[in-house]
C-alpha cells in the first residue's frame, strides 16, 4: 500500500463558496497522474463563513444610516480591510482567530482521517489565508511551549493530536499573492517565520525534501517577496517565485491577484514537487 500526501488549500478574503478549491484541485489532480493523484488527498479550508453573517450586518446597520454610492466597491472594501481586521486577535477577545483557527484544525482532522496520522502535509495559501496558515502553524510549534491554541481550535483536533493535525509533517508549503511583508510591520526587524519543513518531519520521513515557495505577480499589489525580510526569512523561504497570472484581460493589473488558483505558473511547479515527494516516500512505487 502507498502512502498518502494530504493538501489543505487556504482560500484568502471574500465571499468564497464550499467549492472554492475545486478547480486547482482538478487541475493538480490532472497534472499529477494517476498513481500520485490517486494518494493526493485534497480539502479546502473553507472559513469565510465565520466572517460572513457580521460583514452582512454591519453593512445593512451602515447603510440603514443614509445614502451611500459605490456599493460593489464598498463591499469589497469590506470583505478586503473586514476580514483582515476581523482577524486580527485583541487583548481578551480572539473569538475571530480561535474560529477561523477551529476550521483549519477542523480540516487537518479530516484530511488526517482520510489521508493518515503521520500522512506529509502540504499547505497552500493565498491571500490573507497565508497569514492564517502561518499563524496556525506558528501556534502549533510554539505551543509545547507556552499556550497558544484557543480551547475552540483544541476542540477540533482529535485527543491527543496525530501528527499531521499537530504540524509535525508538514513538509510543503506555498503560498500565493501574500500579504506577509505586509503582517510582519506588527514585529520588530519583520518577525520570524514558522519552521519549515516541520523540524520533527525527519522522524516520520527522512527521506522528504521540504520547501516554502512564495509565488508572487509584479502586478499583485497584495503579494510581495518575503525571503529578504529578514535573515530568518532568507534561511527558511525556499524561493520568492515571480510569476505572470491570469489572461490578458487580468495579467498586466491588480486583478492577478485573484488569479492564483488555475495559473499554469503556480500549477505547473506545484503539480512538480507533488510528484517529486510521492517518489520519495514511495520509493517502491516510484
Amino acid at each position: 500500500m502507498t502512502q498518502k500526501i494530504a493538501v489543505a488549500i487556504v482560500h484568502g478574503i471574500g465571499s468564497q463558496d464550499a467549492t472554492f478549491a475545486d478547480k486547482m484541485i482538478v487541475g493538480l489532480h490532472k497534472r499529477c497522474g494517476a498513481a500520485v493523484s490517486a494518494d493526493l488527498i485534497m480539502r479546502g479550508v473553507h472559513w469565510a463563513p465565520v466572517l460572513r453573517d457580521v460583514e452582512d450586518e454591519l453593512l445593512s446597520r451602515t447603510a440603514a444610516g443614509g445614502p451611500q454610492r459605490q456599493g460593489f466597491l464598498r463591499r469589497f472594501l469590506v470583505e478586503l480591510m473586514g476580514d483582515a481586521f476581523a482577524y486580527q486577535p485583541v487583548r481578551g477577545d480572539r473569538t475571530v482567530y480561535d474560529t477561523i483557527h477551529a476550521v483549519m484544525a477542523e480540516t487537518l482532522r479530516l484530511l488526517a482521517e482520510e489521508a493518515g496520522a503521520s500522512a506529509p502535509l502540504v499547505i497552500i495559501a493565498h491571500s490573507l489565508g497565508s497569514i492564517i496558515a502561518s499563524n496556525f502553524i506558528y501556534d502549533l510549534q510554539v505551543d509545547p511551549f507556552r499556550p497558544m491554541i484557543g480551547e475552540k481550535t483544541r476542540a477540533q483536533m482529535s485527543q491527543p493530536p496525530t501528527p499531521l493535525e499537530a504540524g509535525e509533517t508538514l513538509t510543503l508549503l506555498y503560498t500565493l499573492g501574500s500579504p506577509l511583508a505586509i503582517w510582519s510591520l506588527r514585529f520588530a526587524n519583520f518577525g520570524k517565520p514558522i519552521r519549515m519543513p516541520a523540524p520533527n518531519l525527519n522522524q516520520y520521513y527522512p527521506s522528504l525534501t521540504g520547501e516554502w515557495v512564495n509565488f508572487y505577480d509584479a502586478d499583485d499589489m497584495v503579494g510581495f517577496p518575503i525571503k529578504t525580510l529578514n535573515d530568518q526569512y532568507r534561511d527558511t523561504v525556499t524561493q520568492d517565485r515571480p510569476v505572470n497570472i491570469g489572461r490578458i484581460l487580468e495579467s498586466w493589473n491588480p486583478l492577478s491577484h485573484l488569479g492564483y488558483w488555475t495559473d499554469d505558473d503556480v500549477l505547473d511547479p506545484i503539480s512538480d514537487t507533488l510528484r517529486r515527494a510521492w517518489g520519495e516516500v514511495n520509493p517502491q512505487a516510484s
